[in-house]
């Protein structure tokens, strides 16, 4: 049973299982960086007293799961959505959904994942998924991160789906209910909606840890890590903000250049010439990512290890705080 779903590669999973189950129900209009901008996708957190792989939990992209559930709701797509505490009944809502036609998106753990690199395998419980039919025995998957489409048994999809630890997926399966046409003008609302909510997020979240305060914050503490944590575990810290950043979809510079496509991209809804230049600023935000990448990934695999190549990899962060601080604070004055 394989149903007439078709796969397209995307830069982040997410993204591309909400692009391309809005194509599945005739919802064409929405790329993936116009369902990244709508869903209000770009973040920064910092959580260390929550660990993952023995070091601090970073993210640069909002809850897993708000991307598809924000874009639908502001595109006014009704969303069926449904988790799970029994495998069997996950297992049977699964086979319900594919035997009426209906592909599904699942949330699941990379570290089992067996058609990644082992070296893409690691305990990441926000990895999202599409399952679009069954043959002898095992479940098709259209994964968008890979270039085609892929398998798993019934074995390895339910240990992905019911993967244990921080954002344990807990079966979670969802998909979009058919809502008819799509007017530009609801497009043009969704696009205003997921700039002001993405302003919020990252320029007034009380607290240091999170939006562009949490990326300067983290900036600080990076200088202060050599002492405090010694060279070794230091560069281990590193070395998740670089896998967090990196190698979980498209991590901090990829998304930034995501933005930056999602504002040239809503130019075409809302002709203000102000969005092309603040998707300016966005590429050299996400060029300061990369470049922040490469200075962190000196210093974990033992190249640098001095006091001033923590400095500076600290001053990256920094000045990525300021350009996305005014990048978001352009977005807040742009008439609408």
């Amino acid at each position: 049973m394989k149903l007439p779903f078709e796969h397209i590669q995307a830069a982040h999973c997410e993204n591309g299982v909400t692009t391309n189950l809005l194509r599945h129900i005739g919802i064409e209009q929405i790329s993936e960086p116009l369902a990244f901008g709508i869903g209000s996708g770009l973040f920064f957190i910092y959580l260390p007293f929550l660990k993952i792989n023995h070091g601090p939990a970073f993210a640069f992209r909002t809850m897993p799961g708000m991307i598809f559930r924000r874009t639908c709701r502001a595109l006014g797509i009704p969303v069926v959505r449904r988790k799970f505490r029994s495998p069997a009944r996950a297992e049977a809502y699964l086979n319900e959904c594919l035997q009426r036609g209906q592909p599904v998106g699942c949330q699941v753990g990379v570290y089992y994942l067996s058609y990644f690199p082992k070296a893409f395998r690691f305990h990441f419980n926000a990895h999202n998924l599409v399952v679009y039919g069954r043959d002898n025995g095992s479940y098709l998957i259209s994964d968008p991160v890979m270039e085609q489409p892929t398998s798993l048994s019934a074995y390895e999809l339910q240990r992905v789906r019911f993967a244990k630890g921080p954002l344990a997926p807990r079966g979670q399966v969802y998909y979009p209910r058919p809502a008819g046409p799509l007017p530009p003008e609801r497009i043009r609302q969704a696009i205003r909606k997921g700039i002001a909510r993405n302003v919020r997020d990252m320029l007034y979240i009380p607290g240091p840890i999170a939006g562009v305060a949490g990326i300067a914050y983290t900036g600080k503490k990076i200088k202060k890590w050599r002492d405090k944590l010694g060279l070794k575990r230091a560069g281990l810290y590193l070395a998740q903000l670089v896998r967090m950043q990196e190698e979980i979809g498209t991590g901090g510079g990829g998304f930034r250049f995501i933005y930056a496509a999602f504002l040239q991209q809503a130019h075409q809804y809302h002709p203000q010439d102000e969005l092309l230049h603040i998707s300016e600023q966005f590429t050299r935000a996400g060029d300061l990512w990369r470049s922040a990448a490469v200075q962190a990934a000196g210093i974990y695999k033992g190249r640098l290890s001095s006091q001033a190549d923590f400095n500076q990899m600290g001053d990256y962060l920094l000045e990525i705080a300021q350009v996305e601080k005014q990048a978001f604070r352009a977005l807040a004055k742009v008439k609408w």
